[in-house]
């Protein structure tokens, strides 16, 4: 079964490589007065990184917040 993830983790791992090779090319990114000039691939790189950030912080919240509630139910 570890050989699967494996395959699994290797595909990606390629996927996400061609990915970048064919999203070479730069993009202005403007935002208020800030502006630069970044990779598509980098951009959807960090989106992807903070979406995930976010989403785990979410789900922390909401465990921490059931957790609560069924220990005050127990009392």
């Amino acid at each position: 079964m570890r050989f699967l993830y494996f395959l699994f983790l290797v595909a990606f791992a390629g996927a996400v490589g061609y990915f970048a090779y064919l999203n070479n090319q730069q993009v202005e990114l403007r935002f208020l007065e800030w502006h630069g000039y970044y990779s598509v691939a980098a951009l959807v790189g960090v989106a992807y990184g903070l979406g995930m950030l976010s989403g785990w912080s979410v789900v922390g919240m909401l465990r921490r917040s059931l957790s609560r509630v069924t220990e005050y139910e127990q009392r």
